[in-house]
């Protein structure tokens, strides 16, 4: 489990097939921290750490870590991220006594979506997000969504024609510079997940119909 409050921003620096892809994460990270077998969400995918070590900090990142992303994963998630260069948002498991300062967040990719336009609206940025027709049930006005790992409130939702729906949201500062959110712009694709609560909801609602 994770909370959706990024803790660091990795970049992909080696890419490699083996069956699965065997990813490599430079990361500020303690190297000491990271442990084997641990899971790290990476822009909102929970991944198992296969391997560690440190690495020179000439750019800030004293760590690496690798993971496997199965073929499965890849095609779940936004085309083009697993390759090298990549930046990543990261957060490590929630722990027993940890704060909850976002959400509940499962690490499980329900759909990718896409920014239709981000416009500033005083010192934030107002977004405007698709996503497809699978999840519009399950997104709400002042309800939680992952994005790309990051746990965010959803201030309105449109129901589009074709049964999509568009959903907004305000970026502050703070989020814009710690997370991989700051450099993205319109067209780009993005990880969601939906809020676990509104998952269980509905799915008792069709029992009940």
């Amino acid at each position: 489990m994770f909370t959706g409050i990024i803790t660091a921003v990795g970049t992909i620096e080696q890419v490699e097939q083996k069956g699965d892809l065997r990813v490599r994460i430079a990361c500020p990270f303690d190297p000491a921290k990271i442990a084997i077998g641990a899971s790290i969400a990476c822009s909102g995918v929970c991944l198992t750490v296969v391997e560690r070590g440190i690495r020179p900090e000439q750019d800030g990142n004293a760590a690496w870590f690798a993971v496997d992303v199965s073929g499965e994963t890849v095609s779940c998630t936004v085309p083009g991220m697993w390759s090298k260069g990549r930046k990543l948002n990261l957060e490590g498991a929630l722990r027993m006594g940890d704060e909850l300062g976002g959400h509940i967040v499962t690490g499980h990719v329900d759909a990718v979506g896409s920014v239709v336009e981000i416009s500033p609206i005083g010192d934030s940025h107002r977004w405007v997000v698709r996503a497809p027709k699978a999840l519009a049930p399950f997104i709400a006005a002042k309800g939680s969504i992952t994005m790309d790992g990051a746990s965010l409130t959803v201030n309105t939702v449109e129901d589009q024609p074709d049964g999509s729906v568009h959903f907004t949201m305000n970026i502050i500062p703070h989020t814009s510079e710690v997370t991989t959110l700051g450099g993205m712009e319109g067209g780009d694709r993005v990880n969601l997940e939906i809020d676990t609560m509104a998952r269980y909801l509905q799915r008792m609602q069709s029992l009940m119909g």
